[in-house]
């Protein structure tokens, strides 16, 4: 009774385990070619590589081309399907990898199936248009090793309908890499497994062979229906895909499934026939023997958790609490995902007033996924900003500035409004005013919204001597249309801080100014620190965003032309005063050049020499960091020399020397010198440890005091790794 128990037992759980495994496997198997998919897919929308798809230059673009690998180089980092992949441009006949461009024949010389010559691997592969169509597994030749691949195709762009597309993305993925994740089928029972498509193709097979498959499969004895069945000498367990019709099988030894139930009816026969005493000693050996694993799992959570924990309660309580642990940590898990939907909510709210959105349908989507009521897609878009912080250029003012925008989010949500908003860079709050059915683009929304805000700004002033400043654009009747919508207010409120108006400035309210010209204090003073910083590309910008304003939004008259170049010639006299400019014997020159621009030359023309300037501006700012941070390496590096047989010398030390900050010279020292200091300090020791070897007959203790070091033994430990032998070894060779 007990073997026919063993029997019975010891199947159905091997059957059970083996299907286990065998859906395990195929459930990571179908996620990792969705991840194919998926990157196929990424393929598509990638816009360099579309750019490359669609050129029909006969130069060649190996920039774009450079990008559009460049782009595509970490997607097979995380899937181990993604490491052998390539895609084929046609109309520059070319294949790219990601480490390398070849031509069809050159690639087929190092990669080819060994069943289709050039011409038809070309035919079928390259020039045919493919729809996720998998190859099924095929001999493959790679850099001249032999092995057995599937095939992934997919043509580009999707909607390819054609014979043939623009490009074709093919992965090749190993045969290795799928039964390996099977491997504890055929390691643990030493049996096999096979996985076919859906048309009895093979996909990847280990520890049978082909024919052997398709005998069993043509064999009427052997129904494929069944999950699990005995043929011949295995137990073959089958399951099939819902997704993609694979069918996966897999094959235990019906001697090793046996293995446990043979041992146990043995045992039987010694107890049946033993003694008591015999009895008590296979008792104890099987208590033993069925603990283990509870034993090997208090060992792992032991050194997990720690041993000093479990010193002071028993194993079962020491399983339960980490256990209860464990639970309640991956409820905190969950807790933290949850926590992640406002991150999620403010990324949307910054493409949508971005306006990267391509779609409306694409709004609503990740609308819905960021559980936000967009209404009926019209509103208004605004800005607020809180005033007071011009200059942004230290840890306290940006710390107060997070907190000055979380109370002005707390009071907005506060006033009983159905409003969306995010951060919008430092001192400023982007908002979004949805409007009902019944509200749509009436004067009394536009009222309500002005009397809510001016309500803020009391509120905000009243309780935390915050005063702020909004801007709202027109009235958006789409989705769509929030991004110009926002743009409008951002420039109603740099017309407001131009005029210096308070209150809330609607983008109507300035096109009555339109003969002005554009150019607000903000916009000057950072302009000023730009430069002063030597961010010529930054500087540019602001330059060409205040060409934009006044060439292409206003039509100025003559009189504010000649204004409008004055100020900005003011500007730059007014930076070349300061201190940071007049140590240089050239500012005088460039000094003539600013008062030189004429007032009546057209605005590019200004534009022109106002980038000139700056350019040889932030030339001599970047001289100027550069002979200073060379400076400070030659410091630290005459410290370092004369310091280093102190034990107590540390990066701490130096950066109190130098006047720095530590963290500031660690960064500088190790940019201009490709080490860490850490590293040039031993460096500086171990030096002067060999001329003391070679020239001297102190111990290598006393060495290791000299030059700096407490502990003997980290001195030789130290010296050894750097020179590749201990101190003693290096004094009586012959080293030099």
């Amino acid at each position: 009774m007990s073997y026919l128990t063993s029997i019975s037992v010891t199947q159905s759980i091997s059957i059970e385990n083996g299907i286990t495994q065998l859906e395990k496997g195929q459930e990571i198997l179908e996620r990792r070619m969705a991840e194919v998919e998926g990157f196929t897919r990424q393929l598509a929308v990638s816009q360099e590589l579309n750019v490359l798809m669609n050129e029909r230059d006969n130069e060649t673009n190996v920039y774009g081309i450079w990008r559009a690998m460049e782009n595509v180089l970490t997607f097979g980092q995380t899937n181990d399907f993604l490491q052998n992949y390539y895609i084929y441009l046609a109309n520059y006949d070319l294949i790219l990898t990601p480490g390398s461009s070849y031509r069809p024949n050159h690639y087929y010389t190092d990669f080819h199936y060994t069943d289709l010559s050039l011409e038809e691997w070309m035919k079928e592969v390259l020039d045919q248009t493919h729809r996720s169509e998998i190859k099924p597994l095929s001999s493959y030749v790679s850099r001249g090793q032999q092995t057995s691949v599937i095939t992934y195709m997919q043509s580009l762009p999707l909607d390819s309908f054609n014979n043939s597309s623009p490009a074709v993305a093919v992965v090749v993925i190993d045969e290795k890499m799928i039964v390996g994740l099977l491997s504890s089928l055929t390691d643990r029972y030493g049996g096999w497994v096979h996985i076919s498509d859906a048309q009895g193709n093979t996909i990847a097979l280990k520890g049978s062979g082909v024919s052997e498959m398709a005998k069993m499969t043509s064999d009427p004895g052997f129904d494929q229906s069944k999950v699990s069945q005995f043929y011949e000498n295995d137990l073959v367990i089958t399951t099939r895909s819902d997704t993609n019709g694979w069918v996966y099988q897999a094959g235990i030894p019906r001697d090793l499934l046996l293995e446990n139930a043979n041992k146990i009816k043995k045992m039987s026969m010694l107890i049946t026939g033993g003694t008591l005493l015999i009895g008590l000693v296979v008792g104890l050996i099987l208590a033993y023997r069925h603990s283990a694993p509870i034993n090997r799992l208090l060992s792992v959570m032991k050194e997990q958790f720690g041993r000093d924990e479990g010193a002071s309660r028993n194993e079962f309580d020491f399983l339960s609490g980490n256990i209860a642990d464990m639970i309640t940590k991956n409820k905190l898990l969950e807790s933290e995902l949850n926590r992640q939907l406002p991150l999620v909510r403010d990324a949307f709210l910054k493409r949508l007033i971005s306006g990267e959105f391509k779609s409306r349908d694409e709004i609503h989507s990740a609308a819905e996924q960021a559980d936000i009521r967009l209404h009926q897609g019209t509103g208004y878009a605004g800005i607020v900003q809180i005033n007071g912080y011009g200059s942004m250029d230290n840890v306290e003012v940006l710390n107060e500035l997070n907190a000055s925008r979380l109370l002005l989010k707390q009071a907005l949500s506060d006033v009983g409004v159905d409003i969306l908003m995010t951060d919008w860079g430092s001192d400023k709050v982007a908002t979004l005013f949805f409007s009902t059915e019944e509200e749509a683009g009436s004067d009394q929304t536009v009222e309500d919204i002005t009397q809510t805000m001016e309500n803020l700004a009391q509120v905000m002033f009243n309780e935390y001597r915050i005063t702020i400043q909004s801007g709202f654009g027109n009235y958006f009747t789409s989705v769509t249309e929030v991004s110009h919508s926002f743009d409008q207010a951002n420039q109603a409120l740099e017309y407001a801080i131009y005029t210096n108006q308070r209150g809330v400035m609607w983008n109507s309210e300035t096109q009555i100014e339109n003969t002005t010209y554009y150019y607000p204090l903000d916009s000057e003073q950072r302009l000023i620190t730009t430069i002063r910083a030597g961010e010529l590309e930054e500087a540019k910008r602001i330059v060409e965003s205040i060409m934009i304003q006044n060439m292409e939004q206003r039509e100025l008259s003559m009189e504010m032309k000649h204004q409008l170049i004055g100020e900005m010639k003011g500007t730059f006299i007014k930076l070349l005063d300061q201190k940071a400019f007049t140590e240089y014997d050239a500012i005088e020159n460039v000094k003539r050049r600013v008062i030189e621009i004429g007032s009546a030359e057209p605005l590019e023309s200004v534009k022109s020499d106002l980038y000139e300037i700056m350019e040889e501006l932030c030339g001599l700012i970047a001289n100027k960091k550069k002979d200073i941070h060379s400076q400070i390496i030659k410091q630290i590096k005459e410290y370092t020399a004369e310091m280093y047989s102190d034990t107590e010398l540390t990066l701490y030390r130096v950066a109190e020397q130098v006047e720095r900050p530590e963290k500031y010279i660690s960064q500088l020292f190790k940019e201009y010198t490709g080490v860490n200091f850490s590293d040039h300090l031993i460096k500086v020791r171990m030096d002067q440890a060999i001329i003391l070897l070679k020239n001297s007959n102190y111990t290598v203790d006393e060495i290791a005091t000299r030059v700096g070091y407490n502990s003997s033994h980290s001195f030789r430990r130290a010296f050894k790794r750097l020179n590749g032998i201990s101190p003693s070894v290096y004094r009586q060779s012959d080293y030099e």
